[in-house]
C-alpha cells in the first residue's frame, strides 16, 4: 500500500496511483478549524508565532483524518509582515490580516524590507517544518507561498497596485521582480528546512481582475519566475488561481507548476477539458465543507474525482466553523471509492 507521501509523488510526476490523493497545503488554503483545534487543544493565533504548536495543528490535520499531508503555515500574511506591513493576528475564528500598508505606489518599493528568513515569523515556519521534518515520515510536507500579485497588492492598497500596472508599467515591473525574488528567498528556504513540495496561492492574480493581457503580463511571468528560482529536487509545486478560467486557459497552461489548482467557480469537467494533459487539484465546495453535511460533500468528491480532479482538495481555505465530520468527508469518500 502506498504511503501519502509516495501517492503524491506518483501523481504530481503524471503517472497513476492506486487513487487520487487527498491534501490541503495550508497558507491561502488554510485546513485548520475550531472543531479541530478542540480536538488537540491547540489554538489560533498562538500557533501563527509558536513554532511547536504549528507543528501540532499541523500533525492534527492528518492524525485526526482530515487530509494526507502537512502544510504551514495557515494563513497569506507571512510574506507582507516581513516586509513591514502591520496584521491583525486574528483569532480563533478569523484569519490574520494586514490592516496597515508600507508604500503609496509601486516605485517605492526600496522602503520595503527584504524578507530574513532569520527572524519573525518566515522563521517560526522553517522550524515548524524543520520539526514535522524530524518528527514524521511517510507524510508530504507542505510549504506555502503568497503569488506575487497577492504579496504586492498587501503592502500597498490593492486598488493604486491594479492601476500602477498599467500607469507606471516600467516601475511596476521593478517592483513585481523585487516582491518575486523576496518570495525565492522564501520558498528557498522552506525547502531546505525540508518541505518536500512548494504550494503558491495567488488569489489576487486573476484573469477576473487582471484581464488576459495583465494576467500573462504579470501573474504568469512572475509566478514562472518564482517556480523556475526553486530547486527542482523535491517533489514538486502547486499553484492555485482563484476566479474564472475561461478567458486565461491559455495563459495558465503556460505556468510551470507540476500541480494546477482552481476553486469551485470553475468545472474540474471544463478545466480537464481545457488542460487535458496536466496533473488537476480540487476543487470541493467550501460552502459545502462549512454548511452541508457528509453526504453532501462525498457527492461532489465523486463529481471532482469523475470529471478529472487528480488531487482532491477543498476549492479554497476551509471556514473555521466547518464541523470536522465533513472535513474528513472527502478522505473518506476516496477510501470507500479505492
Amino acid at each position: 500500500m502506498l504511503t501519502p507521501k509516495e501517492r503524491l509523488k506518483l501523481i504530481m510526476e503524471g503517472k497513476k496511483a492506486d487513487r487520487p490523493a487527498c491534501i490541503c497545503p495550508g497558507g491561502m488554503m488554510n485546513m485548520v478549524t475550531a472543531e479541530l483545534m478542540d480536538e488537540v487543544q491547540v489554538y489560533l493565533p498562538e500557533a501563527h508565532t509558536d513554532a511547536r504548536k504549528m507543528a501540532d495543528l499541523a500533525k492534527a490535520v492528518y492524525e485526526k483524518g482530515c487530509f494526507e499531508n502537512y502544510g504551514v503555515p495557515f494563513c497569506m500574511t507571512v510574506e507582507a509582515e516581513e516586509m513591514g506591513a502591520r496584521v491583525d493576528m486574528g483569532s480563533k475564528v478569523y484569519e490574520p490580516h494586514v490592516i496597515e500598508y508600507v508604500i503609496d505606489s509601486v516605485g517605492e518599493f526600496h522602503k520595503l524590507t527584504p524578507v530574513d528568513v532569520t527572524k519573525g515569523r518566515a522563521k517560526v515556519v522553517l522550524d515548524a517544518i524543520r520539526i514535522l521534518k524530524e518528527e514524521t515520515t511517510g507524510v508530504p510536507i507542505v510549504g506555502n507561498l503568497t503569488g506575487p500579485i497577492s504579496t504586492a497588492s498587501s503592502v500597498m492598497e490593492p486598488v493604486i497596485f491594479y492601476k500602477e500596472l498599467r500607469k507606471k508599467n516600467k516601475e511596476a515591473h521593478e517592483y513585481m521582480a523585487f516582491i518575486t525574488d523576496q518570495l525565492i528567498t522564501f520558498g528557498r528556504a522552506q525547502i531546505e528546512a525540508g518541505a518536500d513540495v512548494i504550494a503558491i496561492s495567488d488569489p489576487s492574480g486573476t484573469g477576473e481582475i487582471l484581464g488576459p493581457k495583465f494576467f500573462e503580463e504579470f501573474a504568469v511571468t512572475y509566478i514562472n519566475r518564482l517556480l523556475d528560482a526553486l530547486q527542482a529536487e523535491k517533489m514538486g509545486t502547486i499553484v492555485h488561481i482563484c476566479g474564472q478560467m475561461r478567458p486565461v486557459y491559455r495563459e495558465v497552461n503556460e505556468l510551470h507548476s507540476n500541480v494546477l489548482s482552481f476553486d469551485s467557480v470553475v468545472p474540474m469537467k471544463e478545466a480537464r477539458e481545457h488542460l487535458n494533459d496536466r496533473v488537476l487539484m480540487g476543487n470541493v465546495s467550501t460552502y459545502a465543507l462549512e454548511f452541508g453535511d457528509p453526504a453532501r460533500v462525498k457527492m461532489l468528491t465523486r463529481s471532482c474525482q469523475k470529471h478529472g480532479s487528480d488531487i482532491l482538495s477543498p476549492a479554497c481555505g476551509l471556514g473555521m466553523k466547518s464541523p470536522l465530520v465533513n472535513v474528513q468527508s472527502i478522505l473518506e469518500c476516496l477510501k470507500e471509492e479505492a
